[in-house]
This record gives C-alpha cells, sequence and structure tokens, in this order.
C-alpha cells in the first residue's frame, strides 16, 4: 500500500477543475486511491466527494493507494496536488 502526506498548496483549495483532473487522472491507474483528510476517507474516483470534503489551502491530507499501480498512481496524486494542481 501506497501512503504519503501532502499539503494542499492551490489557494482556491479542491474546486471543481482541479477535483476533475484528480479523477480523470486516478481512472488512468489500476488502484483504489484515497485521500484521507482528519477522520474522513474520500474515494479519489468521486468527483461528488471530493467536493464535499471542502478541502481548503494549507490542509495537510494523506493519499493512500493499493492494487497493481499503486505506487503510480499514489506519486502522481501527490504530485499533482503537492505542484497547485494546475491552478
Amino acid at each position: 500500500m501506497f501512503s504519503e502526506k501532502v499539503t494542499l498548496v492551490n489557494p482556491q483549495g479542491f474546486h471543481m477543475r482541479p477535483a476533475s483532473l484528480l479523477v480523470g487522472m486516478v481512472a488512468k491507474y489500476d488502484a483504489t486511491v484515497t485521500i484521507v483528510n482528519g477522520d474522513k476517507e474520500i474515494p479519489g474516483n468521486s468527483l461528488m466527494a471530493i467536493m464535499a470534503a471542502g478541502i481548503k489551502c494549507g490542509t495537510e491530507i494523506e493519499v493512500r493507494a493499493e492494487g497493481a499501480q499503486e505506487a503510480e498512481a499514489g506519486k502522481a496524486v501527490v504530485d499533482f496536488i503537492a505542484s497547485g494542481m494546475g491552478d
């Protein structure tokens, strides 16, 4: 299992565009990705769940991935979040 913490640096947090990009990214891998925010586990393939979580800039989250491509999926998601998610 892949597990790594990352701080959300996008000033607007997880809004529609980066959440949509994340869901599309996760779909490319043979792995189940979960975003952990405090005690909430958010499926990385659910746009609505990511949006509903209301994750703000400066929040440290944990990215978990399990499956055949867990390392690749987890690293891609962590890098995407750390880079500002395209904004």
